[in-house]
């Protein structure tokens, strides 16, 4: 069995505990990859992020942004995370936990030839051009270069080809059920809870109104952007494409989800720390 690490960086609490992982793994004789930034820290040969598809198993130690980027190079391997943040929507193993929790995923693994896992729709926003994004895990954002009044973007937003809204607005948000606690509902989107099959569609300060929308995981939403000279896109934060309007941006479910290992978070005990 090959079980990846990745520590926040930065964290030394991270680091400690992803040492302590370590140190149990090579005790059960399972094969430990360390990611670059966690293998400086802990004196070890570190792989690039983007490897870990290969893992069985790939242990996130950190908050969610940690998740997000450790599930972006771990593919449809399963990622199990342990919450050193302080909301771990994505995280469900507390600190003093992690050891235990692996081991277990570990003896599952060898005796079921898997470990326990939930999968998690991912979003992929592509463009008529023939760019595509890194699938997200939580959303994709697709607005204009500058926020605010006399900037934005008219958008049309089509539902399987039949047509949503078309308005002016800062921009637009796709979110899957996992973002729906992050970025789409700071924009004012519904929160949905974990195994709902549904993408949400929030518009961002559209000038008309423009009520979020949930659609099915299987369906196609396409943004049409025009105004400005360019736009941007990007998926969850990080990967993003600059396009010269007019575009049109189709999203879609992702071929592979992600995969969410461990035990299930506490929905509704997360929520209350976002108070």
């Amino acid at each position: 069995m090959r079980v990846g690490i990745v520590a926040q960086r930065g964290n030394s609490r991270a680091a400690y505990l992803a040492a302590d992982v370590r140190e149990m793994l090579a005790g059960e004789d399972v094969t430990v990859w360390l990611d670059s930034a966690t293998a400086d820290a802990l004196d070890g040969n570190g792989y690039d992020v983007g490897e870990f598809d290969a893992c069985d198993l790939v242990v996130s130690i950190g908050g969610d942004g940690t998740f997000l980027f450790t599930a972006r190079g771990a593919g449809s391997t399963p990622v199990l995370g342990v919450n050193l943040g302080e909301v771990g929507f994505l995280n469900a193993v507390a600190p003093e936990d992690a050891v235990a929790a692996v081991r277990e995923e570990v003896e599952r693994y060898r005796e079921r030839g898997e470990v326990r896992h939930r999968e998690a729709a991912r979003v992929v926003a592509s463009g008529e051009r023939g760019w595509s994004l890194t699938p997200a895990l939580n959303e994709v954002v697709i607005q204009g270069e500058q926020r605010g009044h006399g900037h934005g973007v008219d958008v049309e937003v089509r539902v399987d080809g039949s047509l949503f809204e078309a308005t002016h607005a800062d921009g637009v948000i796709v979110a899957t059920q996992t973002g729906s606690t992050a970025y789409n509902l700071s924009e004012g989107g519904p929160l949905v809870q974990p195994g709902v099959g549904a993408f949400v569609v929030t518009g961002m300060c559209s000038r008309d109104a423009m009520p979020p929308l949930l659609t099915p995981v299987g369906g196609e939403v396409t943004v049409r952007v025009d105004g400005p000279e360019h736009a941007v896109v990007s998926s969850d934060g990080s990967n993003s494409q600059r396009v010269r309007t007019p575009e049109v941006i189709t999203l879609e479910a992702a071929d592979e989800p992600a995969r969410v290992a461990g035990p299930n978070a506490d929905f509704f005990q997360a929520l209350n720390k976002l108070e």
